[in-house]
């Protein structure tokens, strides 16, 4: 992909982007959450996107995370729009144990969070984000090449004009390297539905 149509909302203090990979260190007590369940906002995390009208694509992005080390660490994919809308997916430390391979969605100010738990040796995870017009479906693969439906979902202002890419954050008083690599936007690997016809 080209990176020089990616911007920066909130610019890392660390970071370097390569033709082959975008590296971050993330900063101390930094995150995305709005309000569910914990009652604050959290909106300080880096996200790099890109904007684009296309209405129907995928997006595909490896992640390594080999010096997570403490809970909450994680680095994904996202589709930050502002900071009351938007969805994100990733792996998040939690212990020496187990970590939480989940998402999150966002619209109008309010989050949700649905996990799995994954063992705490799993260190890489691809991920890809489909689009079709204001619909998204998030999924994950340990290879590249096998994908699994993590998440679909609608997003209220996820319409028109959207921006897509990569985040990473340390929610706690914690700092890690996060890798992102193999970016790539496809035509739309989720195909439409061929159940139910639409009312």
């Amino acid at each position: 992909m080209d990176f020089s149509k990616f911007v920066w909302t909130r610019e890392p203090e660390q970071y370097t982007v390569s033709p082959d990979a975008i590296e971050v260190v993330t900063k101390p007590h930094t995150d995305l959450w709005q309000r569910t369940y914990y009652h604050f906002q959290n909106d300080n995390a880096p996200v790099f996107q890109m904007e684009t009208s296309e209405k129907y694509f995928s997006f595909v992005v490896k992640t390594e995370f080999q010096e997570s080390h403490h809970r909450f660490d994680q680095c994904g994919i996202v589709m930050y729009l502002d900071s009351e809308n938007w969805l994100k997916a990733s792996v998040e430390y939690e212990n020496k144990s187990f970590q939480h391979l989940g998402s999150v969605v966002t619209n109008h100010g309010y989050s949700d969070w649905a996990t799995t738990e994954i063992d705490a040796s799993v260190k890489t995870m691809w991920y890809r984000f489909s689009r079709r017009e204001d619909d998204y479906c998030i999924e994950c693969s340990n290879d590249g090449m096998t994908f699994s439906q993590m998440r679909i979902c609608h997003m209220y202002l996820g319409g028109g004009k959207i921006r897509f890419g990569i985040y990473a954050c340390s929610p706690e008083d914690s700092s890690f390297r996060a890798v992102f690599s193999s970016l790539q936007m496809t035509e739309c690997q989720w195909k439409a539905h061929e159940g139910q016809k639409p009312d």
